[in-house]
C-alpha cells in the first residue's frame, strides 16, 4: 500500500512538472504570449501617458492653434458649404486627392533621382551605395503599372466602404473641426493601431505558406526605392497596407480633416521608410531598409513591438543601427559611420 502511495505521488509530482514545463515552454521571457502580454503593457502605458500630460505637451501648439483656429475653421466651412448635401463626394474628395497627391509629389522628386542619378548632392545619401544607380526601368515601370492598380481598384474601394462605416457610426464630414488637443490625441492613437496591425499583418505574411505567394512581390526589391512602397499583391495591399492605416479612424469616429490628415502622413511615412536615402532632417529610413535586406528583421513601423518580439536583434548589432537616428548635419551617416571594412580590405 505504501509503495503504491509512493508511486501515485510521484506520478502526480511529474504531472505537475509537465505541466509547469509546458507553461513555462508557453510564457517563457522569449515566448510569443509573454510578448504579447509585454507589448500590451508598453501601449497601455502610452495611452495613460498620453492621456496624463497631454495638456502640458500641447499647450505651446494649443496656443499657436487658437490663434489662428478661426482661420481653419472659416476655411473648412467655405469648403463644407460648397459641398453642403454632398457628404460623399467631399469626403472620397478629401481622402481620396491629398493623399494621392501627397504620394505622387513626393515619389515623382524621388523618381527623378532614381532614373538619372542626379543631383548628386541627394545621390549621397543613398543607404545601399551599389544599388539602384540608376534604377532599371524595365522593373520600375511594371512597379508603377502595379501601385497605380491598387491605388484605384484597391484602395479606392476600399475608401468608400470606410467613409459608409464613418457614416453609419456618426458624420465625419460634420461642420465644426476638431480641437487641435483631440486632433493629436487621434493621431497619437492612429500610430499606436497602425503599429500593431501592421507588425503582425506583415509578420503573418512572413509565413512561409504565404510569403511564396504573396509578400515575396513586394521583397522583389532588396533595395527599395519610394514609389513600390504600396507595390504589394492585391491581398497584401488590403491587409497589411490599408487595413492598419483606415482602422484608426474608423474606430474613433474621426473627421474628414483628420482622417485626411493621417492618409497623407501614413502616406509620406512609408515612402520615406522605402526612399533609399538618408536625408537631412528626415525620418531614418534605415530600419525598413534593413528589413528589405535581410527579410527577418524590422517588421514594425516604429520598431516597439520589433524589440518586444526580439524580431531586431541582429539589426541592433549592425551599423545600419548606429545610423539609425535623425541626421542633423549635411554629411552623409555612409561617411560618417562607415562599415567595417571586410577581411582582406
Amino acid at each position: 500500500m505504501l509503495r503504491n502511495m509512493t508511486v501515485e505521488t510521484a506520478r502526480v509530482s511529474d504531472m505537475r512538472g509537465a505541466a509547469t514545463t509546458s507553461n513555462n515552454r508557453q510564457e517563457g521571457p522569449g515566448g510569443l504570449w509573454d510578448s504579447m502580454k509585454k507589448a500590451a503593457f508598453v501601449i497601455g502605458s502610452g495611452i495613460l501617458f498620453l492621456a496624463a500630460f497631454g495638456n502640458s505637451l500641447t499647450w505651446h501648439l494649443q496656443r499657436f492653434w487658437g490663434a489662428s483656429g478661426d482661420f481653419w475653421q472659416d476655411l473648412w466651412t467655405k469648403l463644407y458649404l460648397k459641398f453642403e448635401g454632398h457628404d460623399a463626394a467631399l469626403f472620397y474628395f478629401g481622402t481620396m486627392l491629398f493623399p494621392t497627391l501627397t504620394f505622387w509629389l513626393c515619389n515623382a522628386l524621388l523618381l527623378l533621382v532614381d532614373t538619372t542619378g542626379k543631383p548628386s548632392f541627394i545621390t549621397r545619401y543613398r543607404i545601399q551605395v551599389d544599388k539602384n544607380n540608376p534604377v532599371d526601368p524595365g522593373k520600375l515601370r511594371h512597379a508603377v503599372k502595379t501601385v497605380i492598380f491598387n491605388q484605384v481598384f484597391i484602395s479606392g474601394p476600399m475608401v468608400v466602404a470606410v467613409y459608409h462605416l464613418m457614416s453609419w457610426r456618426g458624420n465625419p464630414c460634420g461642420p465644426e473641426l476638431p480641437t487641435f488637443h483631440w486632433a493629436l490625441m487621434e493621431l497619437a492613437v492612429f500610430s499606436i493601431v497602425e503599429e500593431v496591425m501592421f507588425y503582425y499583418s506583415h509578420r503573418l505574411f512572413h509565413h512561409p505558406g504565404l510569403y511564396k505567394h504573396f509578400h515575396k512581390q513586394h521583397h522583389e526589391w532588396t533595395a527599395p526605392i519610394g514609389v513600390v512602397s504600396i507595390y504589394a499583391h492585391p491581398l497584401e495591399h488590403v491587409i497589411s497596407n490599408m487595413l492598419p492605416v483606415v482602422a484608426g479612424p474608423v474606430i474613433l469616429g474621426s473627421h474628414l480633416t483628420t482622417t485626411t490628415m493621417w492618409y497623407c502622413l501614413a502616406l509620406f511615412s512609408t515612402t520615406i521608410s522605402h526612399c533609399g536615402y538618408h536625408l537631412p532632417f528626415l525620418p531614418s529610413p534605415e530600419f525598413h531598409d534593413f528589413h528589405h535586406l535581410r527579410f527577418n528583421q524590422c517588421f514594425g513601423v516604429f520598431g516597439v513591438l520589433d524589440r518586444l518580439h526580439g524580431t531586431d536583434t541582429k539589426f541592433r548589432h549592425t551599423k545600419q543601427y548606429e545610423r539609425h537616428t535623425l541626421l542633423t548635419s549635411l554629411t552623409p551617416l555612409n561617411d560618417s559611420i562607415p562599415d567595417t571594412p571586410k577581411k582582406g580590405q
